[in-house]
């Protein structure tokens, strides 16, 4: 239950005020881990979505639907916001405490113990690591298996009529990399973001998409832990979204992952899906 005044709309406020209690310290060493993990997600999310979570910290829970699928970063959010009063509440030490005072002190304190179990935890498929968010990987199969994993990752590659204006593309609307690589046999730019690898070379023929040249629906899957994230922030930069994604609810009884596929500067077709 929260006792402090917050402010209606501005999230970054709140942010504000759980790191003026953090930063003093003599918390969970990942309590401002865990504060910069919900501040990058929340930060992903669109304005309208921030808003929902605005007001669930108000202690409104009739959000939409459309609420549900990212209701853990919520619940996450107004935990961490509940911790940080408790932290700031047991800092002052009364001089008389009373045989009560004593006793909600001391079930603060154990309380305590239950917010700070998600610390470090994965959230919509994401973590904070070395200062950025990234997405997590479950390595229990891994240590379980011993076997030496030769192959890291692969990369397609994008014939382009003019490589630089497409790596402009995904750099700028997609939040991609690009690393220019003119000492090998095939000169090209290579786009990366988090496990995915994009190869762009110059094509000496005409660039057409795979649906006009073979008839397939797609030049490229990309598969994401969470596709309402990276949804969000293509539709934000403007980029053309020729499938729309489903609502969570929805797509229990799709015959395919949820999904949705939004078209590059070349017309290429990248259908994102969920792992």
């Amino acid at each position: 239950m929260l006792n402090k005044e917050y402010p209606d709309h501005d999230m970054n406020i709140v942010f504000d005020m759980m790191e003026e209690v953090l930063k003093v310290g003599d918390c969970h060493e990942k309590a401002i881990e865990e504060m910069n993990l919900l501040n990058r997600l929340m930060a992903s999310l669109p304005a309208e979505a921030v808003e929902y979570g605005m007001r669930f910290l108000h202690g409104n829970t009739d959000l939409p639907r459309s609420c549900d699928e990212i209701m853990p970063l919520y619940v996450r959010f107004v935990s961490l916001a509940e911790y940080c009063e408790k932290i700031e509440f047991l800092r002052i030490i009364p001089e008389d405490m009373t045989h009560e005072d004593i006793m909600k002190r001391s079930e603060m304190m154990e309380s305590l113990g239950e917010h700070e179990k998600a610390f470090g935890k994965p959230l919509l498929g994401f973590s904070f690591k070395d200062g950025e968010t990234v997405p997590s990987v479950d390595k229990g199969s891994e240590e379980e298996d011993n076997a030496l994993h030769l192959l890291e990752f692969n990369a397609g590659v994008f014939p382009c009529a003019d490589p630089m204006k497409t790596a402009l593309f995904y750099g700028n609307k997609a939040g991609f990399k690009a690393a220019h690589l003119d000492d090998e046999t095939m000169p090209h730019i290579k786009l990366t973001r988090d496990n995915t690898v994009i190869v762009l070379a110059k094509s000496n023929k005409e660039v057409k998409p795979m649906r006009e040249l073979y008839g397939v629906l797609y030049d490229m899957y990309i598969y994401v832990s969470e596709p309402l994230l990276f949804y969000n922030e293509l539709k934000g930069a403007g980029v053309t979204i020729v499938e729309e994604l489903k609502e969570a609810a929805e797509s229990v009884n799709m015959k395919t992952n949820r999904q949705f596929v939004f078209e590059d500067i070349d017309g290429r077709f990248i259908c994102v899906s969920q792992l």
